[in-house]
């Protein structure tokens, strides 16, 4: 299937591009830098902005899903990408009724799941990430409340570790859930089996290691 990656550049996204490879997908990323990857006819790479309207309808031309795994890398800086980019979004879906899987990543800590963090995770996301994840925290807001197909995922600390497709998936919050260490290929993997099956529509999904 055609799926688009937005943000594919590193981290999260560049796993995903490459798994996608793997499972037999054609993949288009829209990303500001070129992708360090091995040249492959199924990969498309645009060079672009995500908030930017031209750049974003290129990039989903013909897609059949569209995964989201925008970063900042390590600015902690106060931002408005998440945001601006889940408005523009939204309003290209109202003009082109688009019909397909929106997978979207976040973090464990965004939205109503900071309650359910651990007090040092909790610590860490108020005084070094706390702009970042109220940014993050917007765009959950502006794409649950539009006509996307949406899911929303939140993985907990990112790790850098092989593939095992052995992970825990939770589409409740609850008391002791206990979301930690997940790797970046793993939830690749999640990302790219609910691009060809979209099990959890409208769920917000913590993910970690089993």
């Amino acid at each position: 299937m055609n799926i688009t990656i937005i943000g594919a550049s590193a981290g999260i996204g560049l796993e995903t591009v490459k798994r996608g490879l793997n499972r037999k997908h054609s993949i288009t990323t829209l990303s500001r830098s070129e992708i360090k990857i091995e040249e492959n006819k199924s990969l498309t790479m645009i060079i672009g902005d995500a908030t930017n309207k031209a750049d974003l309808l290129k990039s989903i031309q013909n897609a059949e899903a569209i995964l989201v795994t925008l970063g900042t890398s390590k600015n902690m800086k106060a931002t408005t990408l998440f945001s601006d980019f889940a408005k523009l979004m939204v309003e290209i879906q109202s003009e082109n009724k688009i019909e397909v899987p929106f997978i979207f990543v976040t973090g464990f800590g965004a939205g109503e799941s900071k309650n359910y963090v651990p007090w040092l995770v909790k610590m860490f996301l108020k005084y070094m990430l706390k702009d970042v994840y109220a940014d993050k925290t917007k765009m959950e807001e502006i794409i649950t409340e539009s006509n996307l197909h949406w899911t929303v995922v939140r993985p907990g600390r990112l790790l850098d570790k092989e593939l095992t497709e052995k992970y825990r998936v939770e589409n409740k919050l609850f008391k002791g859930i206990n979301i930690g260490g997940i790797n970046r290929a793993d939830v690749a993997d999640f990302l790219i089996k609910q691009a060809e099956n979209q099990t959890e529509l409208k769920r917000y999904i913590g993910i970690s290691e089993k």
